[in-house]
């Protein structure tokens, strides 16, 4: 058959690494990606895009752990290259710390990040409030920054780009040999999945130049992520709220809890708000799906419902999307030949 048609729907971090993995492992394959948004207007661009997983309750760790292993392993290598300014990735040493000491001490990712370690009573000092810490060194994304440095890449391999909201993805099946679902919180639609709901996050992004190390609350919803011109500081996690307009209760809120970690941010200057919607369900949705209307047959491939794990799991999840999409290929290919048999 003539080079496979892939439209991959969907340009957020997860829409875009597919599409990179796919080209990359099928350099014969067209790959376009179509999407109602582009960065700067995606839920990505709103992300922290600190590398420090949160756990899908139905998806095995091994799985997880795997996607992340990858996920580290390919922004490792890009921090350590020329390009890591311009893709945004830096590597960020810090604490998680807790009030209670948690029933896992060892986070499954614990041997992924670098210099994984319980932290000293002195440095505990610095958090009063808090009985036990972990302090490591992960990797961030810059998420702007690294979309667009995604977009050049897919860009110069030949990729095309549309802006086109997709309704159905059957409506793409005269266009396209494979369909790739990246929606994101657009699948609740889409593919009307009632398991997929948004999780509203509000963030706050800072100028504080002295604030070097990240700090997380082992609850996960107050942390400080320096970035590499401005400082994250977050944040909510708000099950079934589509609100995308900032609460300025909620900046008040988030302002006073990341000053109570670090109250040398009182000082911080020039706050922006920002929102997004975290495309949240009990596990990534990662599968094939064969879409058939009298007797025509369109291959689709899912990946989406990624949550506030989206930076951490992006490249390990795109790649197991991409061999998917090979099967679907292989399956095509299979049926051409049979049929000129």
């Amino acid at each position: 058959m003539a080079a496979p048609k892939v439209a991959v729907v969907g340009a957020g971090v997860v829409g875009l690494s597919t599409a990179m993995c796919i080209v990359e492992t099928y350099p014969s394959c067209s790959v376009t990606i179509l999407s109602d948004q582009f960065s700067p207007n995606t839920t990505s661009d709103v992300a922290a895009g600190m590398l420090i997983p949160h756990t899908y309750p139905g998806t095995p760790i091994h799985v997880q752990k795997q996607w992340f292993k990858d996920t580290f392993a390919y922004l490792f290598a890009i921090s350590n290259s020329a390009e890591a300014s311009e893709a945004g990735i830096h590597l960020v040493s810090g604490w998680q710390v807790f009030k209670n000491t948690p029933k896992e001490e060892l986070p499954f990712w614990s041997d992924v990040v670098l210099g994984f370690r319980p932290m000293s009573e002195a440095e505990l000092q610095k958090f009063p409030q808090h009985r036990f810490g972990q302090a490591f060194t992960t990797l961030k994304c810059d998420c702007p920054p690294y979309l667009l440095w995604l977009e050049k890449r897919l860009k110069a391999t030949g990729v095309q780009m549309y802006t086109r909201k997709v309704a159905d993805l059957w409506d793409l099946h005269s266009e396209y040999n494979v369909v790739v679902n990246c929606a994101g919180i657009g699948a609740h639609q889409l593919v009307g999945d009632e398991k997929l709901f948004p999780v509203r996050g509000q963030v706050l992004e800072v100028h504080a130049p002295w604030v070097k190390n990240f700090i997380r609350d082992g609850d996960g919803l107050t942390y400080i992520y320096p970035g590499i011109h401005r400082v994250t500081l977050g944040g909510t996690r708000e099950e079934g709220s589509w609100s995308l307009s900032p609460d300025p209760g909620t900046t008040k809120d988030i302002f006073n809890r990341c000053c109570s970690l670090e109250s040398s941010l009182r000082g911080a200057e020039d706050v922006q708000v920002k929102v997004g919607l975290r495309p949240s369900r009990q596990c990534v949705r990662l599968q094939r799906e064969l879409l058939s209307q009298g007797g025509v047959k369109l291959p689709v491939v899912h990946n989406y419902g990624h949550g506030s794990g989206g930076f951490s799991m992006h490249r390990g999840t795109a790649k197991e999307a991409a061999r998917l999409v090979g099967e679907c290929i292989a399956a095509l290919e299979g049926s051409s030949s049979r049929a000129k048999l």
